[in-house]
């Protein structure tokens, strides 16, 4: 089976960076199945393929099963060694783990930004034909290039085959495109190689977050993964629709006209701004090299999850003032393995409002749609707490941009994304904020956008990068 992956930004030979994987070299990896090839056919800064190929050993596919066993003979003359499956998931992971992980030791930069990026897989099993392809990718906004293959062109009357040539291409992060293999490529296939366990949840909650969750074939994607195992079903979809973080929920009461069932992550949805302010922020962690992180208010643990996937940093702490966040934030976290470090990472409960010794000798903090939540008159303890005691060397603070709310229709004029909002800022309030705990601070700070950009009203959120003089 043979899994391509094409890219064209300049310069393309980046691409090297991002998988790990050096043009110059063919590289050859033992799996407990066969071997997994990894090479370029092409490398120039034009154009750049990767290629993953994998030899499957048929019999050790079947070496540790009872003789006796029916199966066995099916097992020579089935199609595994030949089709992508999850065999094709695994060399990813174990192959391609950096990169799947959102990862690069050498270009860490690389990693948020979106690319035209082609991946082809040959040849695909897709049970439920190609209106299943096209119903798992075309909602990730894919352009789709399908390719039936005859079970045998010669006997026409055997009927149809199950195989296909998939070709995607999109403008995305290359983590995200593996992701979406990684996924899906066992989903269509309806089967797995391994016994599937609990441990398959998280994985699938890992690989799936920023998507599945919205997708509209969710269902199918958990009970295809999970092989059908309610239990293990129920699991994930406990984890994937959990509600989102303090920021993301809103009171129906207090948006007047709003749909009941409505949440801050409801009003955004179209622009999945949750998931855009996550990685943006994300990426501007890396930027700054960090090797220790603190998350001020850090509610149910979605940044943190995030944080702790860089190998790089250190030592990670979040705070929360609910204590109830902070239990969700840890079941969280142990459920994919961020705590499996002993002392890397640590929850404790606080406020801002108040000088705690705990938050002080961090490279970089993040207030990620925090400010808006304090009451008016707490803002300056706040500022001493933070500028002036903890004193990291980098704070990323994000909040909403009030101008962008007649933008959502959900939200009744006038009223704010979410009942606990204690104001929302226009771009010159918050920057006239920025500029003055800059001047009081001995910091400077670069406002940006976050989210689509609107010609008139800006974007849905701000953000601030301070950085210590």
């Amino acid at each position: 089976m043979l899994l391509t992956i094409t890219t064209t930004a300049r310069p393309a030979t980046d691409l090297g960076y991002l998988l790990h994987k050096r043009p110059d070299r063919i590289q050859s990896f033992p799996l407990s199945f066969g071997k997994v090839h990894v090479f370029y056919p092409e490398a120039t800064p034009e154009r750049t393929t990767a290629a993953m190929v994998l030899d499957i050993d048929p019999i050790a596919l079947i070496r540790d099963r009872k003789r006796g066993d029916g199966a066995v003979l099916d097992a020579y003359v089935s199609d595994r060694p030949y089709v992508a499956s999850s065999f094709l998931s695994v060399a990813i992971a174990q192959v391609f783990g950096s990169a799947l992980a959102g990862n690069s030791r050498d270009r860490p930069e690389l990693t948020e930004m979106p690319i035209p990026l082609e991946a082809t897989v040959r040849v695909l099993p897709a049970r439920g034909g190609e209106k299943l392809l096209r119903k798992l990718f075309e909602p990730l906004k894919y352009e789709m290039t399908i390719v039936h293959h005859p079970l045998d062109e010669q006997f026409p009357e055997w009927g149809e085959s199950p195989y296909y040539t998939l070709t995607l291409t999109k403008v995305a992060r290359l983590y995200e495109l593996l992701s979406h293999l990684y996924v899906l490529i066992p989903v269509l296939d309806d089967e797995k190689h391994y016994w599937v366990g609990e441990d398959e949840v998280q994985k699938l909650v890992r690989h799936g977050e920023g998507w599945l969750d919205r997708h509209p074939e969710k269902e199918l994607i958990l009970r295809r993964y999970l092989k059908y195992q309610a239990k293990l079903v129920r699991a994930a979809q406990t984890e994937i629709t959990e509600p989102t973080d303090g920021g993301d929920r809103i009171d129906a009461d207090e948006l007047g006209t709003i749909d009941p069932k409505a949440t801050e992550t409801a009003i955004e949805e179209k622009i999945s701004l949750h998931e855009v302010r996550l990685d943006t922020v994300m990426a501007a962690i890396r930027a700054t090299g960090a090797k220790s992180v603190l998350d001020l208010g850090c509610g149910e643990g979605k940044l943190l999850r995030k944080i702790a996937q860089d190998p790089r940093i250190e030592r990670i702490l979040g705070m929360d003032v609910s204590t109830r966040a902070l239990e969700i934030a840890e079941e969280r976290l142990r459920r994919c393995g961020a705590l499996d470090v002993p002392g890397r990472l640590r929850l404790i409960q606080g406020s801002l409002s108040y000088r705690d010794s705990r938050l002080e000798g961090f490279d970089t903090a993040a207030m990620v749609e925090v400010i808006e939540h304090l009451d008016p008159h707490r803002l300056e303890a706040m500022q001493r707490v933070v500028f002036e005691i903890a004193r990291p060397k980098n704070l990323l603070m994000t909040t909403p941009n009030r101008e962008y709310n007649i933008r959502f229709a959900a939200l009744a004029p006038g009223k704010l994304r979410h009942a606990d909002h204690r104001f929302e800022w226009t771009r010159d309030e918050f920057r006239r904020w920025c500029e003055s705990v800059v001047s009081r601070f001995g910091y400077r700070v670069t406002i940006s956008g976050v989210g689509p950009d609107d010609p008139e009203v800006g974007a849905p959120s701000q953000m601030a990068i301070f950085t210590r003089d």
